[in-house]
């Protein structure tokens, strides 16, 4: 789980405009939440693998719930889709393993 989210959160970095064509459109300092949402995803995964593991792991659950209204606008927007190349079937059984994230977070928080 440390190298998933730390590379996913090197990814924002490095395609930032994978993560763009999920943000809503609402949401305003949209590449800056992109980045920011990158940083804290390396330093909570690589704090998994610290003695700060619990810390990084709430800090993992709290994103979680902040970006999961990209999922939402993933399952609302044809463009969003489009721009992922999936259709929105597959965005909608996409979105419930953000629950499956937050158990595995929450169960290193308890570790």
């Amino acid at each position: 789980m440390a190298f998933f989210y730390a590379y996913a959160g090197i990814n924002h970095f490095i395609n930032p405009d994978y993560f763009l064509s999920i943000m809503p459109t609402y949401f305003p300092w949209q590449l800056e939440a992109v980045y920011i949402s990158g940083f804290f995803e390396i330093i909570f995964g690589i704090g998994l693998l610290t003695r700060y593991r619990k810390y990084s792991a709430w800090g993992l659950i709290i994103l979680l719930f902040a970006v999961f209204p990209a999922n939402i606008y993933l399952i609302d927007s044809q463009d969003a889709q489009n721009a992922l190349g999936i259709t929105r079937q597959t965005a909608i059984i996409r979105a419930p393993f953000q629950v499956l994230f937050l158990g595995l977070a929450f169960w290193h928080s308890k570790t």
